[in-house]
């Protein structure tokens, strides 16, 4: 990093410490997962989202069964799968099956209904579910919340700057956030792992106010947007989705089951 940059940076952290305003902005900030996913179409999607054409298979994404090393300081959600399910969805390459919290949800209503419970004509019936044909799951590799420090003796090296009134002190704040992460697809009908792909992100954290820079704008994030750590383990998960597309593109489609029914709209 040039002493420009280094000056720059430091200079744009002063400013927003002096900045004192506070206004809440609706759809403002968030992370590079963005909007909504359903019949509609992908809403709001950051316009670098890569997509298919038409979804190939039903797809469930599967807790990584080691956990992942997001540190509690993070101050994350303990899962990165709702973030990954809206990804999914709104590039049109699968038909997202839930095997979570709307599964136990489905089962609970079954098991009303045999008890008696709630009417017997409902709509809740078994046999009626949709297979997953792939299961998807994620991994966090690697994520680094704290490097690059160390600037502020390199602000105090440099002419004139070194003279500056706390401005060392501020430098010192600069910090680089990084994460890697990884996404593995298997087939459930012959166990194979039919792709895999890895995604990085990063960002440079002021350390005054929570600012970070780069594009990581956007609304939603299924909660990966309250913590600059979490924007860029969202954007990291982002690109690592980008790249799986590219080898999703190549499978053959399978049998899919009925869509669901939407409004019928006059033209």
């Amino acid at each position: 990093m040039n002493r420009i940059s280094v000056a720059a940076l430091a200079m744009a952290a002063l400013a927003l410490a002096a900045c004192g305003q506070k206004k809440i902005e609706l759809g403002e900030g968030g992370s590079v997962v963005a909007g909504s996913a359903g019949p509609a179409g992908a809403q709001g999607a950051a316009k670098e989202l890569v997509r298919c054409d038409a979804p190939v298979a039903t797809l469930a994404l599967a807790e990584n069964p080691q956990g992942y090393t997001m540190q509690s300081n993070y101050h994350l959600p303990a899962s990165p799968v709702p973030l990954i399910k809206l990804i999914a969805q709104q590039s049109g390459c699968f038909r997202v099956v839930d095997r979570a919290a709307g599964l136990r949800s489905t089962v609970q209503e079954q098991e009303l209904k045999e008890a008696g419970i709630i009417r017997q004509n409902s709509t809740v019936a078994k046999g009626k579910g949709y297979e997953a044909q792939y299961t998807l799951i994620p991994s966090l590799t690697f994520s680094e919340q704290d490097a690059g420090r160390g600037l502020g003796g390199v602000v105090g090296a440099i002419p004139g700057l070194n003279k500056v009134p706390g401005l060392a002190g501020a430098a010192e704040q600069v910090k680089l956030k990084e994460a890697q992460v990884a996404l593995l697809l298997t087939d459930n009908e012959t166990t194979e792992q039919v792709a895999a792909a890895t995604g990085a992100a990063r960002a440079t954290d002021l350390g005054v106010g929570g600012f970070v820079l780069g594009k990581l704008g956007g609304a939603g994030g299924a909660g990966w947007s309250n913590t600059n750590e979490g924007k860029v383990i969202a954007a990291a998960f982002f690109d690592a989705h980008n790249k799986l597309v590219t080898q999703v593109r190549e499978l053959q489609a399978k049998e899919l089951p009925p869509a669901v029914a939407t409004k019928k709209h006059s033209s």
